[in-house]
């Protein structure tokens, strides 16, 4: 293959990744709304905590840890601003605790 084969790859993958990530957003959307019927917080160290050691845990690589570490810190940043803006939408998904913050609790 050559470059150009290479970056229509890149492409594709590209278009599944925001497929399967627009899928995870859905499931956030749902867990928002049962948090806002129960009464739960957005935030939740342990669940994030879970998440991240899952994803290292099930890499291959070539990415390393740190590198699924940050992505996965991004991805779930972004899903409690999407969870944060259903539950309340006049914060316009304003943060509760900064991920910065989460990570040292």
């Amino acid at each position: 293959m050559d470059i150009e084969d290479w970056r229509n790859e890149i492409d594709r993958i590209d278009e599944n990744l925001v497929a399967l990530l627009n899928r995870r957003s859905i499931c956030a959307i749902e867990i928002a709304r049962i948090k806002r019927e129960q009464g739960l917080p957005i935030y939740s160290a342990e669940r994030e905590s879970s998440v991240l050691n899952h994803v290292v845990d099930v890499n291959s690589g070539p990415l390393g840890v740190d590198a699924v570490r940050r992505l996965f810190e991004r991805i779930i940043d972004e899903a409690r601003h999407l969870e944060r803006t259903v539950i309340d939408p006049e914060t316009d998904g304003k943060p509760d605790v900064p991920i910065s913050e989460a990570k040292e609790q």
